[in-house]
């Protein structure tokens, strides 16, 4: 099981995103939601608790994985949370179910660009890394994407103008250099 450890420098107020994954047995899927079910309702009350969504296999993959996106106020409710007899009673009664140990990883939001396409998510690389690609793909995307633009969107309003060049640049980033980025540079994201 990975978990990060808490920086003394983190901000207590910061929302806090953590990925569980966890490989059901074959043939236990109808049981291991059953057991999920019943505790995101009886977890959902807990103090400091934003949401939970869970992420399922597609049907006919294959998959059995399961992805449990819980957010936290801050990290302490995130430490409070998994430290809890309510979280521990429910690890123990779906042991059973899984395969291997869960595995889980707190979120900063940037993660999915840099995974590469048909592989398995990556533990995050270091913020500044994360930070300094994105700037690098940033900087040419918010110069090539007003001029591209410009002659569509020239003489609308500056906030329709600002929201399209916006939308331009995440389509930019998302579908084209991010990727591009993330493959190119992926010796050195995945290096510690």
């Amino acid at each position: 099981m990975v978990t990060k450890k808490t920086n003394s420098t983190e901000k207590p107020s910061e929302p806090v995103h953590v990925l569980t994954q966890r490989t059901v047995r074959p043939g236990l899927e109808e049981k291991f939601e059953e057991e999920l079910h019943d505790f995101i309702q009886s977890s959902l009350h807990a103090e400091g608790q934003l949401g939970v969504h869970v992420i399922r296999p597609v049907l006919e993959s294959g998959s059995r994985e399961y992805g449990i996106l819980r957010r936290f106020r801050d990290t302490a409710s995130r430490d409070r949370f998994y430290g809890s007899p309510l979280f521990k009673v429910w690890d123990e009664s779906v042991a059973s179910l899984t395969e291997g140990e869960p595995k889980r990883q707190e979120l900063s939001g940037l993660e999915t660009w840099f995974t590469l396409p048909g592989q398995r998510a990556m533990v995050p690389p270091p913020r500044w890394k994360m930070a300094l690609v994105t700037v690098l793909g940033v900087y040419p995307a918010s110069l090539f994407v007003p001029w591209l633009l410009n002659p569509v969107i020239g003489g609308k309003p500056m906030l329709v103008q600002a929201f399209l060049i916006a939308v331009g640049i995440v389509i930019m980033l998302t579908w084209v250099v991010m990727p591009i980025l993330a493959r190119i540079l992926s010796p050195w994201l995945k290096r510690s």
